[in-house]
């Protein structure tokens, strides 16, 4: 995989700035069922680089190394920053 590859696979599933693998996976089986062969403005092409796609990015979400620091921490989960007793 290389950066383009990776651009090109972020801009198909309309990805811009974060994204889950939960909604990563259903804006897959979304696409999936919109470009599938069978379906109007489906083709084996566009399905095929569909599924491309969704394992390029599938890999490097399970590649991603996590920061177990304070920072990392707040960003993904902001609600807990309230807390008085953090730390």
């Amino acid at each position: 995989m290389d950066y383009e590859e990776f651009e090109k696979a972020v801009d198909l599933f309309g990805i811009l700035i974060k994204t889950s693998k939960k909604d990563l996976k259903k804006k897959y089986l979304k696409l999936s069922k919109k470009y599938h062969p069978d379906m109007p403005e489906g083709s084996n092409e566009k399905f095929q680089e569909l599924q491309n796609a969704y394992e390029i990015l599938n890999k490097y979400m399970n590649s991603f190394a996590f920061s177990f620091d304070e920072e990392e921490f707040k960003g993904q989960f902001p609600s807990f920053t309230n807390y008085k007793n953090w730390r």
